[in-house]
C-alpha cells in the first residue's frame, strides 16, 4: 500500500515517472529527499521507531497523485528553456555554417539557379525566422515562470514547444532537399571541402537539438 512506503521507495517511484531535464529532476528529487528525511527525523525524535517514522514522513509528504503534476510541469518549462536555447545556437550555426558554405565556391559565379531552388532556399530561411521567434518567445516563457515561481500557462508552452519541434523537423527536410538540390546542380559540391563540413556540422548540430525536443515532448506528454 502507498502509505507504507519507505522513503527510498517512493523517492524511487516519483523518480521512475518523472521525465525531464537530468539536472531539474535531480534537484527536485533531493529537495523531496531533504524534506522527507527531515520529517523521519521529527518523528523519530518524538519516540516512534525509524520504519514507522518513514512511513508517517512518506503518508505525510504526499503520493504521487499530488506531486507529480506540479512537479512535471516544472520540468516540461525546463525542457522548453533547454530546447529553446539550443534552437537560438542551431540558428547561429546555421548562418555561420551556411556563408561559410558558399563562400568562394567555383559555381558561385555561375547560372542563376531555378527558380524552386531560390523558393526552397527562401523557405529554408523562413522556417528559421518562425524557430527564431518561437525560440525567444519560449526564453521569455520561462523567464516569467521562474520570477513568477509558476511553470505558466500550460497551453502557450505546449504551443511554444510544439512549434518549435515542427519547424525544426520542417527545417530539417528542407535544409536537406536544399543540399541535395545543390548537389544535383553543381558536380563540384561532392569534393568543395566547405560544403562537405558545412554538411557534418549541421547534421551535429539537427542531432543536439533533436535530442532537446524529443525530451521536451517526454517532459510535456
Amino acid at each position: 500500500m502507498p502509505h507504507d512506503l519507505l522513503v527510498e521507495e517512493r523517492l524511487r517511484e516519483l523518480a521512475d515517472r518523472l521525465r525531464g531535464p537530468a539536472r531539474l529532476k535531480s534537484d527536485l528529487l533531493t529537495e523531496a529527499r531533504h524534506g522527507l528525511e527531515d520529517a523521519a527525523e521529527a518523528y523519530r525524535a518524538s519516540g516512534l521507531p525509524a520504519a514507522e517514522a518513514e512511513r508517517r514522513a512518506v503518508a505525510e509528504f504526499g503520493g504521487p497523485a499530488q506531486l507529480l503534476p506540479a512537479w512535471q510541469a516544472e520540468l516540461a518549462v525546463g525542457a522548453l528553456r533547454g530546447l529553446s536555447l539550443r534552437v537560438l545556437a542551431l540558428a547561429a550555426l546555421l548562418v555561420v555554417a551556411g556563408d561559410l558554405t558558399w563562400r568562394g565556391a567555383s559555381w558561385s559565379d555561375g547560372p542563376r539557379p531555378p527558380a524552386g531552388y531560390l523558393l526552397l532556399s527562401s523557405s529554408v530561411n523562413v522556417i528559421w525566422a518562425g524557430a527564431l521567434g518561437l525560440a525567444v518567445a519560449g526564453l521569455l516563457l520561462v523567464t516569467w515562470a521562474a520570477r513568477s515561481g509558476r511553470p505558466g500557462p500550460a497551453a502557450l508552452a505546449r504551443l511554444v514547444g510544439g512549434g518549435l519541434t515542427g519547424l525544426l523537423a520542417l527545417g530539417l527536410l528542407t535544409g536537406a532537399g536544399l543540399f541535395g538540390w545543390s548537389i544535383g546542380l553543381w558536380d563540384a559540391a561532392l569534393t568543395w571541402p566547405p560544403m562537405i563540413a558545412g554538411m557534418a556540422v549541421v547534421g551535429v548540430g539537427y542531432v543536439w537539438v533533436g535530442r532537446a525536443a524529443r525530451g521536451w515532448l517526454l517532459a510535456a506528454r
